[in-house]
């Protein structure tokens, strides 16, 4: 398992291949992008911040967790802070397991736990100022409405 904060760009080929095994039937991914847009406002960039020890660490909790409630073979969480641009990868989850039904649903619990839990901050720089909008603790951030993709064999 692998749960890393990171301030380089994220590659998904690399957290792929770290989780897959010859035994697994489904590789099953979720990417956070940088979109353009929030509430009706042009986004220039978004800023990360971190308390990386803490995080890792309840990320590590979080794979603890999927891979004891569903039948998983490995799973891995990437978050990346600093500066990001619109297309760049913000976090990205691979979950590896025999069939592609219980990587879904870990890859959806690990997401929306993430997004609950780790103590990871995001700030929006946007045309007519910059706001924090993400994180634990701050009121009104909308942390579900997520989906997951899949590579099954």
């Amino acid at each position: 398992m692998l749960f890393r904060i990171t301030q380089e760009p994220i590659a998904p080929e690399a957290l792929y291949g770290a989780v897959r095994a010859d035994g697994d039937g489904a590789v099953v991914t979720f990417a956070g992008v940088v979109r353009d847009n929030s509430n009706g406002k042009r986004t220039d960039h978004l800023v990360y911040e971190a308390y990386q020890p803490m995080a890792e660490q309840e990320m590590a909790r979080i794979g603890e967790e999927a891979v004891s409630r569903w039948n998983i073979d490995d799973i891995g969480i990437l978050h990346r802070v600093g500066r990001l641009e619109v297309g760049e990868i913000s976090v990205l989850i691979a979950v590896s397991s025999p069939h592609r039904g219980e990587g879904f649903s870990a890859c959806q619990f690990a997401i929306d736990r993430l997004k609950q839990t780790v103590p990871v901050w995001k700030k929006e720089m946007s045309e007519d100022g910059e706001y924090w909008v993400e994180g634990p603790g701050i009121p009104g951030t909308d942390t579900g409405g997520v989906g997951c993709t899949t590579s099954a064999g």
